[in-house]
């Protein structure tokens, strides 16, 4: 009996050994040119340095290679205006692109996968399409980071509660805030950069896994497709995908900065928070309650993060069993490598455009900050500077505190006499020590939310931001 799925002959660039057909549901099941095929350009790239390198070394004639050059850029000239027409059957976007090749120039378009195997060719195009695209993330991130710094610099007098265990803890300023997400995310991009560099080294030459016999030259291909050098080991270089791991790492911990930054204006925009008003133009409706305004946006970036994070645990389960050097498995690296630059990339853009329109309700902010006995620390290091042990501090605020929820006001309006009792080192001065301002801006240790380190902080941001675009 047959399979009851169809067998049908295709033109495979393996099939020498081959005497049956492939069957139809294993072919498409293999095929990943609708994955892959986004890397056509880097592909190219490589052959065309591929090419030249063989004819330096007299493995191809001068016109050989000419021809074949002509002919990929050709194909580059399809790819880009949309012309290309991708065959499913010949499994990926390396044989594509060779078979093309190969009908439009001849059989000398043959010769160009001499000294050189699929898998040494698509840990290259990976490679370069990864560098490529991690420089146009970094981009994103210098944008994103430049308006972490407008929104404190224009802010900069803004009052908001700190919290811990979303509590209310310490009045900050909501500038000191901003710069927290700007040093996450600096570390970020850094992370990145890194990444980027330890990924910079050519496999291509590298072969199946065991190198070549033929006279090349791995560093010729690697300086002209501009790596830093060659990988060293060809069971390393084809087997190796610590670079894609790298990069989804960094883009798991991009999300994860990203989603506490969507919870936080979530919960900032709800009624009962009510610190910022998100803009119409990254917000939506409810097709039922016409008085919602939905943070849409911030959910999707905070949702999107596990997918992302999932792309990573991904492949650390895929190459975890892997013995040396390739295995079809690998296939699988590319479709959440490809998922995760999109969403990081789209998710960067979309909040470099949606903060610069979010509006601060700086009273309610104030307001909050000044509320939950925020300011009892302030008392505790009165006390201290008198020189009270912090402990017996400590004790002695938690009981005025208690005294003020007793009569349900703020710590600043108990009555100087009241405060006495329990401490007479209390004087008449501690009035402005609790005072919202001076609170804050006590609070001038290097780091610190007080006004002077916040600016000291813009500075040194700015300085930084230049830098990167010298």
């Amino acid at each position: 009996m047959g399979t009851g799925y169809n067998r049908r002959s295709s033109t495979r660039m393996w099939g020498g050994r081959f005497s049956g057909d492939t069957n139809d549901l294993v072919q498409a099941f293999g095929a990943s040119v609708e994955v892959d095929k986004r890397m056509a350009l880097e592909d190219i790239e490589g052959s065309i340095a591929h090419a030249s390198m063989l004819r330096a070394q007299g493995i191809l004639t001068e016109q050989e290679c000419s021809t074949i050059c002509a002919g990929l850029e050709s194909i580059r000239e399809d790819i880009l205006a949309g012309k290309f027409v991708w065959d499913i059957a010949l499994e990926d976007v390396h044989m594509n692109i060779e078979h093309e090749l190969t009908k439009r120039i001849g059989s000398v378009g043959g010769k160009l996968h001499t000294a050189r195997s699929r898998n040494d060719q698509v840990a290259t195009d990976l490679r370069l399409w990864l560098r490529r695209t991690g420089e146009e993330i970094t981009g994103e991130f210098h944008q994103f980071r430049s308006v972490l710094v407008d929104m404190a610099e224009k802010h900069l007098g803004v009052i908001m509660p700190g919290y811990t265990h979303l509590q209310v803890a310490q009045p900050v300023l909501f500038s000191h805030h901003m710069m927290a997400y700007y040093a996450m995310f600096t570390r970020d991009s850094e992370r990145l950069s890194q990444a980027l560099d330890r990924m910079n080294y050519s496999p291509l030459g590298a072969g199946a896994l065991a190198g070549t016999g033929f006279e090349i030259d791995r560093a010729a291909t690697a300086k002209q497709l501009k790596f830093e050098d060659v990988a060293l080991n060809s069971m390393d270089a084809v087997s190796d995908r610590d670079f894609v791991l790298d990069f989804l790492s960094c883009a798991s911990i991009v999300m994860v900065h990203l989603s506490r930054l969507s919870e936080e204006l979530i919960l900032w925009s709800s009624q009962e928070f009510g610190f910022i008003t998100l803009p119409d133009s990254h917000t939506t409706g409810s097709s039922i309650m016409p008085q919602k305004k939905n943070p849409d946006m911030c959910e999707l970036i905070r949702g999107k993060t596990g997918r992302v994070c999932g792309s990573l645990m991904a492949l650390l389960m895929t190459m975890k069993g892997l013995p040396l050097t390739y295995n079809k498995d690998m296939q699988e690296d590319k479709e959440g490598v490809f998922d995760a630059a999109d969403t990081i990339r789209m998710s960067l853009r979309i909040y470099s455009t949606m903060l610069v329109d979010i509006q601060l309700h700086p009273e309610r902010m104030r307001n909050a900050a000044g509320s939950a006995y925020s300011n009892a620390t302030d008392l505790a290091d009165y006390l201290s500077r008198k020189g009270v042990p912090f402990r017996e501090a400590h004790e002695i605020v938690g009981r005025l505190v208690a005294i003020c929820l007793e009569e349900g006001i703020p710590l600043e309006s108990l009555p100087l006499e009241k405060m006495q009792e329990i401490s007479p080192l209390v004087g008449p001065e501690i009035r402005e020590c609790l005072r919202l301002d001076r609170v804050v801006n006590a609070r001038s240790s290097l780091g610190g939310t007080a006004t002077t380190e916040v600016e000291r902080q813009l500075k040194l941001a700015r300085l930084q931001l230049s830098r990167e675009t010298e």
